[in-house]
């Protein structure tokens, strides 16, 4: 396999049917370039045809004068390519790069010698997944009960749900995505981002589900249909009606979107795993997708390819002690 730069003219549709996940399509490329982040996407290739392909954002570190690489969700990196991207980040300042491969972890899978796992994973290390290629009877009946009573309740008071993935849709979910953020006070991304990135995916990926109660918006998700696969990356909900269960109805009519439009797996982003603490944070979102029968999948992890080995501990040091002080504020 030869490994090579591609440039920005490129053809996007073969780029894109090499491409194994929404985070490395062309895109996302383009919606993290929008951002202001340096975008370097590499081709291997077996004689003039493309077969894998690797999207890397490189993030500069002002301290140290170096940037790191990114590469999430891609395939596991061949030993070939290891040894293209060393040589590359040394020629471009780059001290180490970070690979999380969309990958199942297995004992079986021999990761490549110069990759050292990561003491700061930035994905979680499992999701939850959903078959779509059975039969909505079955998906309904494999759902716990408390869920599918919810998923009818919602249906039955009213609740109803309709894509609408234009920018009028966008600005509804946006501003429940928001609603969220500020209500639960967790970490996400600024409107300017999650503008950016909703303008890049739009082309053919994104898509917008909102649940309505009497015309008022009560939850709504933005997702990643790629390569047969669904994705739900963003969610948010209102404060009213939590009564009216909006949230199991639409999960629900997401999944059903997922079938229409030709899915075959359902990936829920990130999960605790299966014998989760009832008492952490995320306990609520892992028990909600757990609700629709989902199956538990874990990552093989996430891994750093270190090109420079006296800058990357003074880096470690510097992200634990990062980490400690948000913990602590």
């Amino acid at each position: 396999m030869e490994y090579r730069t591609l440039s920005d003219d490129f053809d996007q549709t073969q780029f894109n049917k090499a491409a194994h996940h929404p985070l490395q399509s062309w895109q996302w490329g383009e919606a993290r370039k929008s951002t202001g982040t340096d975008i370097v996407r590499i081709g291997g290739f077996d004689g003039d045809i493309l077969k894998e392909v690797f999207t890397m954002s490189c993030h500069p570190i002002p301290i140290l004068e170096w940037k790191v690489g990114y590469i999430p969700r891609s395939t596991l990196p061949s030993e070939e390519l290891i040894l293209f991207l060393k040589d590359y980040a040394i020629k471009n300042s780059i001290f180490f790069i970070k690979f999380e491969p969309d990958t199942k972890k297995s004992e079986s899978i021999n990761i490549p010698k110069r990759l050292k796992q990561s003491p700061h994973p930035l994905f979680p290390d499992w999701t939850q997944k959903l078959d779509l290629t059975k039969s909505e009877e079955e998906l309904m009946k494999q759902m716990k009960s408390k869920t599918r009573y919810n998923v009818k309740y919602a249906e039955k008071n009213g609740v109803t749900i309709t894509e609408n993935s234009t920018d009028e849709g966008f600005e509804a979910f946006s501003k429940l995505y928001f609603d969220t953020v500020h209500r639960q006070t967790y970490y996400g991304h600024n409107r300017s981002y999650h503008q950016k990135v909703w303008q890049a995916m739009k082309a053919g990926v994104a898509h917008i589900l909102i649940a309505q109660y009497q015309d008022e918006p009560l939850a709504a998700y933005e997702l990643f249909l790629f390569d047969n696969k669904l994705y739900y990356p963003y969610g948010g909900s209102s404060d009213k009606h939590r009564n009216l269960m909006a949230s199991n109805l639409l999960m629900w009519e997401a999944i059903r979107f997922g079938k229409r439009m030709g899915a075959t797996e359902f990936d829920m982003w990130g999960s605790l795993p299966p014998d989760y603490d009832r008492s952490k944070s995320w306990a609520g979102f892992t028990r909600f997708k757990e609700g629709y029968g989902t199956e538990f999948f874990q990552f093989q992890g996430s891994y750093d390819l270190i090109v420079n080995p006296f800058i990357y501990p003074v880096y470690t040091l510097i992200y634990s002690i990062r980490d400690l002080i948000l913990k602590l504020t």
